[in-house]
Formats: structure tokens, sequence, C-alpha cells
């Protein structure tokens, strides 16, 4: 039995897929996580992220992702939550994978985002997380939308969100590094997730944690 699990439900919620395993990482998985992201998720003269944490140092890499998961749970409520995940591929740590939601019990909508490690970029392992995500929020806590957004020069993340049926839904502008980028908003309904769905997900782990979920 996890001993986190006393203190903090979450710890025992386990996202399984054909190849992935997908859980709220503890200190070790989290300097294994901290680890991954001080090694580089993108080319350097990139920046794929509206908040460029990535500018850094690999110390101050590794340091912001430690520090965020620890903020995640430290700022944790049942209607304002960030489930930051590490994702495991045969054991290893690849990547991290957020579902995110405000007032859930009443808009039933949730958000995603995540990054994977430049070692492991390239071998659909970004399309399986998300998918396991995308299955915790629909199958598991009912929800009826899943939002997400991406730079339109980034086409690897669309493409990731364009095969499992999320639709484009308007432009944002957002300011990094200071200069505007355009953002491709897209949007997923319950309906289209049931009928693109293709992976195979197993959730243990969460009627333990559903109240925490604002369920």
């Amino acid at each position: 039995m996890n001993p986190h699990t006393a203190w903090w439900p979450l710890h025992g919620l386990r996202i399984h897929t054909p190849r992935l395993e997908l859980r709220l990482p503890d200190t070790e998985l989290l300097s294994d996580l901290a680890r991954v992201a001080a090694d580089g998720v993108h080319a350097p003269d990139r920046m794929p992220f509206t908040f460029p944490w990535t500018d850094g140092s690999p110390a101050e890499r590794g340091r912001a992702v430690y520090q965020h998961v620890l903020a995640t749970i430290a700022n944790w409520s049942p209607g304002d939550w960030t489930l930051s995940l590490a994702v495991l591929h045969e054991g290893e740590v690849v990547g991290r994978q957020d579902l995110m939601a405000s007032s859930f019990a009443v808009t039933r909508e949730v958000e995603t985002g995540s990054w994977l490690g430049l070692a492991h970029q390239g071998r659909g392992i970004g399309t399986e997380m998300r998918a396991a995500a995308l299955h915790l929020a629909f199958a598991g806590l009912g929800a009826r939308a899943a939002t997400s957004a991406a730079m339109t020069d980034n086409p690897r993340s669309l493409g990731v969100s364009r095969r499992l049926g999320y639709r484009d839904n308007g432009l944002d502008t957002a300011v990094v590094r200071d200069r505007p980028v355009t953002l491709q908003r897209l949007r997923l309904e319950r309906a289209e997730w049931e009928r693109r769905r293709t992976v195979d997900v197993r959730v243990v782990g969460l009627d333990a944690c559903r109240s925490e979920f604002g369920v």
C-alpha cells in the first residue's frame, strides 16, 4: 500500500494504456521527471510554451518542474485543480501530462497540457498519454468537453489534438519572450471523443479520490 495515499488519495490513482502508466509522482519519481525536463523538451531555438519556463539552464528547468508539481498539490481544491501526472514508458519517466479544471462540478470541462522529453518524441507517446488523460476526464469523471491550445507553428501538438478528434475553436494572441504569438484553440466534445477513441485505457484508484475532483 502506498503510504502517501493516507494523506493524499490521488497518489493511488493510476492510468494504464498499452505502453504507458500515468501517476502523480512521489518524491523519487518527481526527481526523475525534473531530470527529464533538465535534459530538454524542445530545440533551444524554439519556444512552444506560452510561459517560457524552459529558457533557463538545465538545473533551472528541472527545479521549475519540481516546484510546479509540488505547487499543484499544495494549491489543490475541488473547485480549482491541476492534476500533474508523470508519464512512464517501460518503467522510465518520459514526460508529464496535466489535466486541469475550474468549477468542474458545474462546467464539466477540462483542459490538457503536456510535454515529452526530447529523447522520447516521435514515437506516438504524446498521443497515447493525452488519450489516457481524456479517458480519465470523460469516462472517469463524466466530462462534457475538453479543450487545449497550441501555437499555430507547433504542428506536433496540433497533430496530437486533431488525431484524437479535437476541432479548431478560434485563435488567441499571447505574448512570449515579449513578442506576440498566435494560439490555435481546440475543443473536443464528448460525442466526438466516444466516436474517435481507439486507445485501450484502464483507470485504477479513482473511487477513493472522486471528491477531490468535485464530483
